[in-house]
């Protein structure tokens, strides 16, 4: 039996070298498997979770805003959920201070529970979780974050659900794989997969939501090994919310955008003017939060105080706006979400004026909504930035639309389209997210009519504002990542053999599978340098290999070393052939924990060693040389 045991391990070890030496990838399909099943999960439970935020946020800002205060929010084509009318008279002296109230309640939680993580918009958590804590996000941070929010928002803070979602579908990803007890690597997976999936729940776009989790950790990159995982557990998150919810898109929109080539220099301007308003969102945004944090208050009151300073700028522009439009007690998406204003902003309102009159209510309404998220999410506020990011771009797209119809009187322009284009550009080009951004608009417009202006916009907001960035904690690259810090090493040394490291050729221990314990004990007991000692059948060939941590186990137990013998002692061999990449080396170390390996030519002759510190100079070496002179 024991004999068996050992050719099935040395099976196992040949085979596995044999698969290290093709250069198949990393990733086996057996792993690969596991992830996808847990990413399964994992949009299971955030489409789950995700709907019950929804319909809270939704229950609360009905009953709040409306109930109380008599404020009826503007609302997206996909997003009423309840039902029932309200006949409360509107109350601008109870509204201005809402915000306050749900944004101090929300800090406070962030305070009692010790979660400060869960202030702000979420999406910068959860890249701090990827990059820097391994995949971990605390499981308080589950429940925390979804009540702040709820709070926030239901009250009339200016931000969006997705960033929340974003946060709350990431830590469910950490926690499952917590509890499934993944390694770090598929641990950040899980928490990409979540992020998508908790967008592609309330946003309903799972394609972008897929797409945007993994383009959002980097300015110039992709975390291509999270996509398809992403992917799934998108799907399947979407799939829930609209069992729950019913299929209906966020927004309503034109049945198709035709594509008119001589109006692509329009969007090409709009893309630029978009650029310098996102700039200003940006530089206002950054600094609230430097003036709060100066502030000598305890930090969960900070919030309270955006919410206030919300309050006292937005309600006088609802009652003075509202009543000259006939939609008294409306602000024009300026507090909560703004989806609804968006919804404007793409197909019009009987209310809504025409020409240049609209235009400048539409960018009136996008300027203030600046500084309301501004005043939201720079104090501290459990509020996503994106919504508003969307909102934003598309209020100031659709303004640029309908100036640019009166301006010229061309009935072809459609400032629905322009309005959408807008979405995209203005999140796109702060986030560093062309790609996803752009399918995401196509999924919001239901067909890709505009994919060509939304390519052109996009890549020229991406290059104007190459120097900005919402996400503090994205990076550049991978190898700017410490999840990726394995990476710097691999590509450094991309097409080195192990031929071409000084291979140690000095005297070596090898044994024969007869050896008893005792006399392996001696010998590695007796070696000065070597830590992997190879171990021959009844020829010159290695059958395995014995690692000399073994001699601590055999010290503390005489009477086992008298009665075992090398080949049980032994492991899968930890050889590589001279020809084979350093990839191929390195990655068999890494698997192994081991710190040096027996290199073999193609007969299978040992040659002799190499170890880390070999490894390790050669990296430098190749650093060295590629560092210009």
């Amino acid at each position: 039996m024991a004999s068996k045991t050992r050719e099935a391990r040395n099976g196992r070890g040949a085979s596995f070298l044999r698969f290290r030496q093709a250069g198949l990838p990393q990733l086996e399909f057996r792993i690969l498997g596991r992830i996808l099943l847990h990413a399964a999960a994992v949009g299971l439970a955030a489409g789950l979770v995700g709907s019950l935020f929804f319909v809270a946020l939704e229950v609360v800002q009905h009953w709040v805003l409306e109930g109380v205060a008599g404020y009826r929010p503007l609302r997206a084509h996909g997003e009423k959920l309840v039902t029932s009318e309200m006949t409360t008279p509107f109350r601008p002296w109870l509204l201005w201070i809402l915000p306050g109230i749900g944004a101090l309640a929300g800090g406070l939680m962030a305070a009692v529970f010790r979660a400060p993580e869960v202030q702000g918009g979420g999406g910068d958590a959860a890249l701090q979780a990827f990059h820097q804590a391994s995949g971990v996000v605390r499981r308080r941070v589950l429940w925390v974050k979804g009540l702040a929010s709820i709070c926030t928002l239901g009250f009339g803070g200016s931000g969006g659900r997705e960033g929340p979602t974003m946060q709350i579908g990431g830590a469910i990803g950490s926690l499952v794989g917590r509890y499934l007890k993944v390694s770090l690597r598929e641990r950040r997976i899980l928490l990409v997969a979540g992020v998508a999936a908790g967008m592609a729940a309330v946003f309903r776009t799972p394609l972008g939501a897929a797409l945007l989790s993994v383009e959002i950790l980097y300015r110039d990159d992709f975390e291509s090994d999270a996509l398809i995982p992403a992917l799934l557990a998108s799907v399947v998150s979407y799939s829930v919310f609209i069992t729950l919810r019913g299929q209906a898109t966020l927004f309503a929109h034109a049945p198709s955008y035709p594509f008119i080539p001589s109006q692509l220099p329009w969007y090409a301007l709009m893309a630029v003017l978009i650029a310098i308003l996102s700039t200003a969102f940006l530089n206002l945004l950054q600094a609230v939060q430097k003036f709060t944090s100066k502030l000598h208050v305890p930090v969960w009151v900070r919030p309270g105080l955006g919410g206030l300073a919300l309050g006292l700028c937005a309600t006088p522009v609802v009652v003075l706006i509202g009543p000259r439009i006939g939609q008294e007690g409306q602000g024009l998406g300026i507090f909560g979400g703004g989806y609804g204003a968006a919804q404007v902003a793409i197909t019009g309102a009987s209310w809504l004026p025409t020409g240049w009159r609209g235009a400048e209510l539409l960018l009136v309404a996008g300027l203030v909504k600046i500084v309301a998220t501004s005043l939201t999410v720079g104090s501290g506020g459990s509020a996503g930035d994106f919504g508003p990011s969307l909102v934003m771009g598309g209020l100031f797209g659709g303004a640029f639309g309908r100036a640019l119809q009166g301006m010229l009187g061309d009935a072809t322009i459609d400032p629905g389209a322009f309005a959408l284009v807008g979405m995209g550009t203005f999140y796109g080009g702060i986030a560093h997210v062309p790609v996803s951004s752009l399918v995401m608009v196509c999924e919001l417009a239901g067909s890709y009519d505009l994919l060509v202006p939304l390519m052109l916009a996009e890549g020229i907001a991406f290059v104007a504002l190459r120097g900005k960035s919402l996400y503090h904690a994205q990076v550049a690259t991978k190898r700017d990542s410490p999840a990726h810090r394995q990476d710097v090493l691999l590509h450094a040394l991309e097409g080195k053999k192990v031929c071409d490291l000084p291979i140690s050729r000095r005297e070596y221990v090898t044994f024969r599978e007869a050896t008893t314990g005792t006399e392996v004990m001696r010998q590695i007991a007796g070696s000065d340098w070597q830590l992997i000692f190879p171990v021959l059948n009844g020829g010159s060939t290695i059958c395995g290999t014995i690692n000399a941590e073994v001699l601590r186990t055999l010290t503390m137990e005489h009477e086992v070393a008298d009665l075992t013998v090398a080949a049980d002692l032994m492991e899968p061999p930890l050889l590589v052939r001279q020809s084979a990449d350093l990839h191929s080396a390195i990655e068999l170390m890494l698997r192994h924990h081991a710190r040096e390996l027996v290199v073999i030519d193609d007969s299978g002759a040992i040659i002799g060693f190499i170890d880390e510190s070999d490894i390790t100079r050669a990296y430098l070496d190749e650093l060295s040389s590629k560092e210009p002179s």
